[in-house]
């Protein structure tokens, strides 16, 4: 029985893989998980983003992982270097959840959809697509994207699985 490559990712962690296996994320809440592909190449790129900006970051040095700003530039330098080209990337995406009750109506509460607005206007600003997601509700996700297919599996305590 042959091993199968499993790439885990971290929070505010981001990392690339090619040609096969599986690229995961778990404790998907308010985060976004976000999964670039490049079909042609099977490279296959996960971020999991903890905050919009890193503006709001307090020390000098910056976890380029963390922040919608900053990932995604990192994530597609690192697809790059296997051979994936930006032309080529389509987005899918899961978490931006409201894990708790929000008694305020100021958007600045509802980090979920401040992650996810931020991550869709950083892809935008590189013409890449997302071409599915499974965002907002208020539970919690662990995503996994084959890379061979580029399917996004999704799970989720006491729902159906989804696959994107």
């Amino acid at each position: 029985m042959m091993q199968e490559n499993i790439v885990k990712v971290g929070m505010a962690d981001l990392n690339v893989t090619k040609l096969n296996g599986i690229i995961k994320t778990t404790g998907l809440g308010s985060c976004v998980g976000l999964t670039l592909y490049d079909e042609k190449e099977r490279v296959a790129g996960l971020a999991h983003i903890m905050l919009p900006t890193s503006s709001i970051a307090r020390d000098g040095v910056i976890n380029v992982a963390k922040y919608a700003d900053t990932s995604v530039p990192e994530l597609i330098r690192r697809m790059e270097r296997l051979g994936a080209k930006s032309n080529r990337l389509v987005a899918k995406m899961a978490g931006g959840a409201q894990m708790f009750a929000v008694g305020s109506s100021l958007d600045a509460m509802r980090i979920g959809k401040r992650n996810v607005d931020a991550t869709k206007e950083m892809l935008q600003q590189f013409g890449i697509p997302v071409l599915s997601e499974d965002t907002g509700e208020n539970y919690g996700r662990t995503i996994e994207l084959q890379v061979e297919t580029g399917i996004l599996v999704i799970r989720s305590v006491n729902r159906p699985t989804k696959e994107l």
